[in-house]
């Protein structure tokens, strides 16, 4: 998987940006379909502002989080982008199945009518 990242008022030394990539290593295990990542790592104010997004099955998924220290802020949207691909993944899992359809009638004394009680 391609990890696109952007920074804005923050530098990031070569070993900062294979500890973000190998925080990817676990969506990547559970989504072997996406083929990129995007981060991007702002800091204004002295807070840390990490913005992660991807497309799945056609869908943008994104998250976002903000700290005072960049790593924490960054593991914090890694987790949140973690949840919204399950939860996707969990709505077209349930667009798979069949919705159960009653062809009988679920009133008792229907059911009692339809009894032949002799």
């Amino acid at each position: 998987m391609k990890v696109n990242i952007q920074t804005h008022h923050v530098s990031i030394t070569e070993d900062s940006r294979v500890e973000i990539e190998s925080k990817f290593d676990k969506i990547e295990s559970h989504f072997p379909q996406l083929i990129s990542c995007d981060i991007i790592i702002t800091k204004e104010h002295g807070h840390h502002e990490v913005e992660v997004f991807t497309n799945y099955e056609g869908v943008r998924v994104s998250a976002k989080s903000t700290n005072d220290v960049m790593y924490p802020a960054i593991t914090a949207a890694i987790k949140k982008l973690d949840v919204g691909l399950r939860n996707r993944k969990g709505q077209l899992k349930s667009d798979l199945h069949e919705k159960p359809t009653s062809t009988k009638p679920e009133i008792a004394s229907d059911i009692i009518q339809e009894m032949k009680l002799v």
